[in-house]
């Protein structure tokens, strides 16, 4: 399997690096993960709606450079369907079984995600109604899919 993180923004917190190098590390017996970082958008405070969409949609058109057809996209929203580490772990499963051997996770910037590439997903997951920053998430998926395949391997893991 094959999957991909896109997030926008760089990551410049060391922490946060070295917890998702170290579940890369432990993902590689598992899957080829790869993790594109697309710029994001100079977004000063005080915007209008018209200008945030703008900043969403030059996001949007930099994250779907980077989706081709073939893959199944999964997009982290709020408003998404909430799942237990044993449900994702199941999707991830199901998605392997029917054929899906590339699976693009996307992470948006401060604004969230555009309508173009909401529109691409086939579905939108949400780790919360919270909101984190995008640079938290991706520690926080990475485990998950880390935990996803210890889960479906019926291997160890601390619940």
């Amino acid at each position: 399997m094959k999957i991909t993180i896109i997030s926008v923004g760089k990551l410049k917190e060391k922490y946060l690096k070295q917890g998702i190098d170290e579940y890369l590390k432990r993902l590689t017996a598992y899957a080829n993960v790869n993790i594109i970082e697309v710029p994001d958008e100079k977004a000063p405070e005080n915007m209008s709606p018209a200008e945030e969409e703008e900043v969403k949609n030059k996001e949007g058109k930099k994250i779907l450079a980077h989706i081709s057809q073939d893959t199944y996209v999964i997009t982290l929203e709020i408003g998404g369907k909430m799942l237990t580490s044993e449900q994702l772990a199941e999707k991830l499963d199901s998605l392997a079984t029917y054929g899906n051997s590339k699976i693009a996770f996307v992470i948006g910037g401060s604004l969230g995600l555009s309508d173009e590439v909401k529109a691409a997903s086939k579905f939108a997951l949400s780790f919360s109604k919270m909101t984190f920053p995008h640079q938290l998430m991706r520690l926080v998926l990475v485990e998950q899919v880390y935990r996803s395949f210890r889960i479906n391997r019926g291997e160890p893991y601390h619940k």
